[in-house]
Parts: C-alpha cells; structure tokens; sequence
C-alpha cells in the first residue's frame, strides 16, 4: 500500500475527470474453489486497488462527486471470523490509511444506491467481469444481470484507463520489485534447464521464488518444450537434449504490480544451427523495436517493423520470398508470427484489459485490423511517456496452421512450403522485456536477464 496522499490524488484527479455523478466501484469477494470453505488465493479488482488500496474481500466504495463524499462500505469482522482469521483492524482504521474516513455497513449500500436511482441520479460503474458483481450490480441498481455491462460507463472506462495507464515512479519502483523477484525465479529456472527434468519442476521452482518474494504468480506459468502452442499450460514433459525450453512467467508484488518475461533456453546448453538462425531473427525483433519505441510512435507500426525484420531474415533462410513489403501487407509474415507485439501492464499482466481492449490499446484514429495476426495486436495507438508495455515477438511452426495454409495455398507467393517443412517439428521461440516509455525513448525495466545466445548458452550449461 502506498502513502494515503497517492489515493487521494487518484480519487481527486478521477473526479476532475467525470466531474459529476456516483462512481461506483465493486471489490472482488472470494470465490470457492470446490466448496465454499475452500477459496482460491483472494485477488481485489485492480481499479479498486488503484482507488482505494484495500486487498481484503466484502468492500464497495462510493464517490459522490456532487456532495464532496467517499464512502467505503464494508462490515468488520465477528467474534466467528475473528476465531478462524484472528484479530483484524477496524475497517474504520484501514480507510483512515487511503484517506477516507466515511464508513457504512455493506448493507447500507443497496439502500443509498436505489435512492439515488429513484431520484434519477446518474451511477457511474466499470464494466464487471466476474459473474457475482454483475449479480449484485442487478441486486442494487435493478439491472438485468446479463444485460449489466452495457450499462457500464464510457466515460468513467476512459477515466480510469486514462489515469491507469501512465505510470507513477512509485508504481514502477513495484514493477521493478516485481521484476527483481522475476529475474530470481529466471536464474533458477535456467540453472535447472537440463535434460531429464521436467517443465513442472522448473514451474513448481518458479512458483515458489515469487511465494517467497512476498507476492504470487501474475498469470499461470508457461514451462513448455512446445512453445508453438501459444498458451500451453501442461507441465508433464520431460526435457530432453536438443529440446527448447520456452518460458513465460512473471510475478506480482504484495501490492498487486506485475512482471511478465519471457525466455526460450536450450535445453543441454547448446542451441542447434536452425535454432539460432530462428533465435537471432527474434533477439532482432526485439531489440529493433525496443530501439525504436519512444512517445509519439505508433505500437502497430513497431510491430510491422519487427515483421518486416521476419520477412528478411526467413528470406535469407529461404522460407519465405518476394517482396518484403508486399509479403507484410498480404500478412503472409503471420504463419509464424500470429500474435501481437505486446500489451499494457501494470496492476495487470494485461494493464486493464477487463475495461475493454479496443479501449485500452486503440483510440478513435487507431482501429483494429482484421487481418489474421495484426488482429491479435492488443496495443497499437501512439505511445505516451508513462506507459508501461511488453515487448515479445516470437516465431512459431505451427503443424496444424501451416497445414491449412498449405493447403489453401495461402501467401503462396511469398512462402516456400517445402522448406517449412523441414521445421515443422521445430517448436516455438519468444523473448519478452518490460519496458518504460520514457520522455524521450524507453528504458527496459528490472534487472537484466540473459537473452543473448552466449548468455543462455551459458546460464544454461551451468545447469
């Protein structure tokens, strides 16, 4: 938890914002993994923590920007609760913390809100991805449940993206705690990349670092010898020699910041020939966009750069052929490289991504493709100083899309399918940083984790 004068310039910037009207904003309660007893590991709604601080279940809050008022709702704990869970501070005292001293019972809400409801007041809420607060957003504002997101506000969604997307030096002093403890789990991980391991000793390992670093996992792990499945998320292989170890993963700090890295690391120390021939044209992508990344630059033209950077290079392998140019504006490039460059992060691994993704990653002149591959570009507008993004091109040989490719005889004039074929069992590669965008570039974010070849060649023949 930050100092309470940071809440209060949130809150006090957001109202400046919206100007008039309730803003409503829902905590997240425990969910039950099998019965109601056995929840899984509680994580608050990410604008409330940005608002509000408190990580603890049973809350809502309430500005009344009209009537100068921010409310928390809540109820402390009993003597039944207070046997399993101990001691607790007075939800009085937490508020104090972040700057507000109005409490009322959660009951209370309901009542307040369907006043302000038939007085015609206007309730401004966050579209809710979690089926229980659009139950309850029906409960307290009579709206269908199914029917609650289209309700939701445009202008608090802007608001809060708005505010949420430049990042504060104490936020991305979190970020780089997070990546600090990331870079931990990432020199186990290669220390323990040899053959006869399994991925999901080398997950467990990892999951276990970010525990210990006072935080938890920030996405469920990807440990695979099969990085061309995108989000393999199976830890029963058994690592053999010759065999690529894709990694991604990425931790949160205590205060819910995230981290988010990706690695691929050969397993038995030695990457092959055609492994580092596909290597290199990543670190090439990457470290060209990385280069290039500064206010005022279009995302999606970094991302079409670092296609471009593919084309080139599977030219020289002679995968692919014609005009780079014209191969990129066909998205013949996407059947190795089918997602985009990078997203928005923060409290999130994908920075408010439950507030819409056009609304976060587009605006009114940058609109989504519907090309394959361009299509999965999450963030394309122009950058900002202040953001925080994540840079992961990656290449994939994919059996099952090059065979329908293949097939339908699709970018035929700039793939050579017969050369595909000899990497078709070749997997997947992918290099993540997190990155900063500075007044006049970027700095790539947290202490540096080995992605050179002769560093992973290294880090990976000590294990």
């Amino acid at each position: 938890m930050f100092d309470k004068k940071v809440y209060q310039a949130r809150r006090e910037k957001l109202c400046k914002k919206m100007r008039s009207g309730l803003l409503l904003f829902l905590g997240n309660n425990e969910s039950p993994m099998n019965y109601p007893a056995n929840t899984y590991h509680f994580r608050q709604d990410s604008s409330f923590l940005y608002f509000f601080g408190l990580s603890f279940p049973g809350l809502a809050a309430m500005i009344d920007i009209d009537e100068d008022r921010q409310t928390i709702f809540g109820n402390d704990l009993d003597l039944d609760d207070i046997i399993w869970m101990g001691p607790q501070p007075s939800l009085k005292s937490r508020c104090a913390k972040i700057g507000i001293n109005e409490t009322q019972p959660l009951a209370k809400l309901e009542e307040i809100l369907k006043n302000a409801v038939r007085l015609g007041r206007k309730i401004h809420f966050l579209p809710p991805y979690r089926p229980e607060n659009a139950m309850q957003l029906e409960k307290l504002l009579g709206i269908q449940h199914g029917a609650v997101k289209s309700y939701a506000s445009p202008d608090l969604v802007r608001a809060v993206i708005a505010l949420r997307s430049l990042k504060s030096r104490e936020e991305i002093a979190e970020i780089e705690r997070a990546l600090s403890t990331t870079a931990a789990m990432y020199r186990e991980a290669m220390a323990m990349t040899r053959p006869g391991i399994f991925e999901r000793d080398i997950a467990g390992k990892m999951e276990g670092l970010a525990l210990a670093g006072g935080g938890q996992m920030a996405f469920p792990a990807i440990v695979t010898v099969h990085g061309e499945t995108l989000h393999n998320h199976y830890h029963g292989n058994l690592l053999k020699k010759g065999d690529l170890l894709l990694i991604d993963s990425g931790c949160e700090t205590g205060s819910g910041y995230a981290s988010d890295i990706t690695r691929t690391i050969p397993v038995g120390g030695k990457f092959s020939s055609q492994q580092k021939a596909i290597y290199e044209t990543v670190l090439d992508m990457q470290l060209t966009a990385i280069a290039m990344i500064k206010p005022g630059v279009s995302y999606r033209a970094i991302h079409l750069k670092t296609c471009d950077i593919l084309v080139r290079h599977f030219k020289e392998l002679g995968l692919m052929k014609g005009d780079v140019g014209a191969a990129v504006a066909a998205g013949a490039h996407a059947l190795f490289f089918p997602h985009g460059l990078g997203h928005m992060m923060g409290l999130d691994v994908h920075d408010m991504e439950d507030l819409g993704e056009n609304n976060v990653g587009y605006d009114e002149k940058t609109k989504r493709s519907e090309q394959f591959g361009l299509a999965s570009l999450r963030l394309a507008k122009p950058l900002s100083p202040g953001y925080v993004l994540t840079v992961e091109p990656g290449i994939y040989f994919i059996p099952a899309l090059i065979d329908q490719w293949q097939a339908g005889k699709k970018a035929a004039s700039f793939i050579d399918y017969a050369a595909v074929e000899k990497f078709r069992k070749f997997g997947g590669m992918r290099i993540e940083d997190n990155v900063l965008v500075t007044a006049r570039g970027a700095r790539v974010l947290g202490k540096a984790i080995p992605k050179k070849i002769v560093d992973l060649e290294k880090a990976a023949e000590r294990g």
